[in-house]
């Protein structure tokens, strides 16, 4: 009887910002923009790390990839977002949805596990600098930074894979901006034990060993900089992990906030935060790839100078 009562549903309804109408307008020209500056910001970090011969090193290398993660992250979601806000009926296909989710999950899953590398990088660089060419040569890094996408990848692959197989009942409305798992989830009219630890192993694995990872490397970084007599020594050895340690404390500081924060007992203002959630979850994913590339580029000056004899050799060429 319970099988019968269940329909199989075939596309899902993005709720988005249906309730805020005078909203969308002003929601889909600051999130365009903050797309716009996305692409243009990582695409010129990922420009100058591949044509300077000076950037090609293990840092640059991870920093590149580092931006062409925040460009794939948030192409897998941003497009529906503001198609979403031009949309008088937001629907998503199953399978698009599965896809979109596949594609924005294992992205998440993947910076984690490419920071975690980045630390790894900066630990070697200042307390092993004379073993630094040794450790992370080519045949080493390059394999770390695939193995960061290959783990975000088969994470995803089995978290979609296990929401995929739920039963949804009837109703196919999606609380959210996107097709996000949780919000999904939701939906599901069967028992979620599996995927709930499935997901707690999952965040385990691939948010706390980063962050406990990272915690200890900046620990035996920081007591290697302190050891440095000269005042200047250690403001250089600090200026080349400084930026890497800005993007770790915003994303991480950003995924607490969000997840963190307490709940409103107040039934009259669940409107109001569950707005308020949606829309902390939706520029959490812009925050940090937003934010990647100026702090980069004005806190390194091998970046600052590549990205000015790029924009040289473009004037010269015209």
């Amino acid at each position: 009887m319970e099988a019968s009562n269940q329909s199989s549903v075939t596309e899902f309804v993005l709720l988005g910002l249906s309730a805020h109408p005078k909203l969308e307008k002003t929601f889909f020209v600051l999130i365009l923009s903050m797309y716009l500056v996305i692409l243009l910001g990582n695409g010129v970090l990922i420009l100058v790390t591949v044509s300077d011969s000076c950037l090609h090193t293990p840092m640059y290398f991870f920093l590149g990839n580092l931006s062409f993660l925040d460009i794939c992250y948030t192409t897998s979601s941003v497009p529906l977002v503001l198609d979403g806000f031009l949309t008088p009926r937001k629907t998503i296909s199953f399978s698009a949805c599965a896809i979109q989710m596949f594609l924005s999950f294992g992205m998440g899953a993947t910076e984690c596990v490419l920071l975690g590398m980045m630390a790894f990088d900066r630990y070697v660089a200042i307390c092993n600098p004379l073993r630094y060419p040794v450790v992370m040569r080519k045949a080493v890094y390059v394999p770390m930074a695939a193995s960061s996408w290959l783990a975000g990848g088969a994470n995803s692959l089995v978290q979609i894979s296990l929401a995929v197989q739920l039963p949804f009942c009837g109703d196919n409305v999606i609380n959210h901006f996107i097709c996000e798992i949780l919000a999904v989830l939701k939906l599901a009219c069967a028992d979620l034990s599996i995927n709930v630890v499935s997901m707690g192993v999952a965040n385990v694995i691939f948010l706390g060993v980063p962050v406990l990872f990272i915690f200890v490397s900046y620990i035996f970084i920081l007591t290697t900089i302190l050891r440095i007599p000269s005042v200047e020594g250690r403001k250089k050895a600090f200026s080349t992990c400084s930026a890497h340690l800005t993007v770790v404390v915003i994303f991480y500081g950003t995924i607490l906030f969000m997840y963190g924060k307490p709940k409103s007992k107040d039934p009259l203002g669940a409107d109001k935060q569950d707005l308020a959630d949606k829309l902390i979850s939706l520029f959490y994913g812009l925050l940090t790839p937003v934010l990647n590339p100026i702090i980069y580029s004005l806190r390194n000056k091998d970046v600052k100078a590549a990205v000015k004899n790029l924009v040289v050799q473009k004037h010269s060429t015209q």
